[in-house]
């Protein structure tokens, strides 16, 4: 077989293992089904390189979960697209219940072929970028000072504070 421009992979992202399928760019060829890869480093990686000595170009998709986030950095890494895909933003036929990782793998390749899906941002920061810009309000004992100060007893009712200075309470009139 030749070497194509263009395809689209798509993960079903699960604890032991990822369901995987293809869609060939362009709109032309069908849906396929390869197989289900271990969830490790090695056997993701040696599937990527294969698809990627067939193709030109690939455009790597799955839905976002918690064993997902590993595999986003390990495509990136390796230097293709990644996107990853919330699930509520995912279009479903009425009455589509019977969910199997292969159905959700083929699913999603149908629907990344058009453009049909929405990507869901992920900081590509380093772990010490997240903490800095999650505690931008000072560290969370600056935090504790101001739950004193104003007597709040949780934290959601600091949403709106910035450096001790309190904002007005709206009212629902």
């Amino acid at each position: 077989m030749g070497k194509h421009s263009e395809v689209f992979v798509t993960f079903d992202v699960a604890k032991k293992k990822h369901a995987v399928a293809i869609a060939e760019g362009g709109g032309v060829g069908k849906v396929r089904f390869l197989g289900d890869v271990e969830n490790s480093p090695l056997p993701i990686e040696r599937t990527i390189g294969r698809l990627a000595d067939r193709y030109d170009r690939l455009q790597v998709c799955f839905e976002a979960g918690p064993m997902g986030y590993g595999l986003y950095r390990q495509v990136e890494a390796v230097g293709h697209d990644c996107m990853v895909v919330a699930p509520a933003l995912i279009p479903k036929r009425s009455g589509e219940r019977i969910k199997t990782n292969r159905r959700d793998a083929v699913t999603l390749a149908r629907l990344q072929r058009p453009g049909e899906l929405t990507l869901n941002r992920l900081f590509a920061g380093s772990w010490t970028d997240w903490r800095r810009r999650r505690y931008s309000n000072g560290p969370p004992q600056a935090i504790n000072v101001k739950q004193r100060r104003c007597g709040c007893t949780s934290s959601h009712t600091l949403e709106g504070w910035s450096i001790g200075l309190p904002v007005r309470a709206r009212s629902n009139r």
